[in-house]
């Protein structure tokens, strides 16, 4: 039976991800969680947006929010 999206994003935590959101931002940090709506918390988070780049800290982003997630080249999710 193939993984669904929920079972290959949870193979990302405690890594570096990149989250492209709604209004255009892009938000990158370490995968600290995620629940079933897709929910994410990231860890050491740095917000770009077309004019600014700043550093959040730690920040919960909300799933409907989140247009693509995107993992690192090169990076290996770890086994089930």
């Amino acid at each position: 039976m193939p993984e669904g999206p929920l079972a290959i994003v949870e193979r990302l935590v405690d890594q570096r991800v990149a989250l492209r959101l709604k209004d255009g931002r892009e938000v990158e940090g370490k995968l600290l969680g995620l629940d079933d709506h897709l929910n994410v918390v990231l860890d050491d988070a740095n917000e770009t947006t077309a004019e600014v780049s700043r550093h959040l800290g730690r920040l919960v982003v909300r799933g409907s929010n989140v247009v693509a997630l995107f993992a690192p080249t090169g990076s290996r999710p770890r086994a089930h």
